[in-house]
């Protein structure tokens, strides 16, 4: 992924590149985006990345001793550290309700300082008026407490609101919700979103304007199907 194409992505919303994948692909079906209504902490943010991979829990104390589960959350931030750039932490919470918030003040700072572009996670949110300017989060739910937040696994698949992401998957994502931008597309992304948005206009420019009859409205939407995907 180029500059030019990282600047564009970031400029634009996640509909528009769910949408323009399709064009990519030439049909509809598309289908690598998350299900339900999230929560995020930045509405007017886009965040853009490659997916950085981790599960927690926090309904219950850990097992486990506490120098594991300090070692394995320094692997966490040093994965998080050294993952290529731009990252995004993409965090399933593993607890059947998540009821523990890992993204508040402390953590979204610390994860920016880290160079992460954003979070994306099925889990909670909390903080919210504390947390730092252009770090978004894409969240399951707002909640008040940490819980007994740990890492419990660095670097697997996880699924995250109904969307399976695997390490490295490369991630747009805002208040809408989140995609995987297939990577055979990505050469072909730019000009399907110059496209995708030149067949919007095909219908949006005179419905703005008005319609004086019936029939200039169906010569009009006739004219928006034939360019559409």
């Amino acid at each position: 992924m180029n500059d030019a194409l990282l600047a564009l992505l970031r400029g634009a919303d996640t509909p528009t590149v769910c949408n323009a994948i399709e064009v990519a692909q030439g049909r509809r079906g598309f289908a690598a985006f998350t299900h339900g209504t999230p929560v995020c902490s930045a509405p007017g943010l886009a965040m853009v990345g490659y997916a950085v991979t981790a599960r927690l829990s926090a309904q219950k104390p850990p097992t486990e001793d506490p120098a594991t589960i300090r070692a394995r959350r320094m692997a966490y931030y040093r994965a998080m550290w050294e993952a290529p750039k731009p990252a995004i932490a993409v965090i399933e919470d593993l607890d059947p309700t998540p009821v523990g918030a890992f993204w508040g003040e402390v953590n979204t700072t610390l994860h920016k300082a880290l160079g992460i572009a954003g979070a994306l996670t099925n889990g909670v949110l909390r903080d919210l008026g504390d947390l730092p300017d252009g770090f978004p989060v894409v969240a399951g739910s707002i909640g008040p407490s940490h819980g007994f937040v740990h890492i419990r696994e660095i670097g697997t698949p996880v699924t995250v609101l109904g969307l399976t992401v695997a390490p490295g998957d490369l991630i747009h994502a805002d208040r809408h919700g989140a995609v995987v931008i297939p990577p055979a597309v990505i050469p072909r992304l730019a000009e399907s979103m110059a496209k995708l948005r030149a067949s919007e206009q095909v219908i949006l420019a005179p419905s703005r304007q008005g319609f004086e009859t019936f029939e200039a409205f169906e010569a009009a939407w006739t004219a928006f199907e034939q360019a559409r995907v």
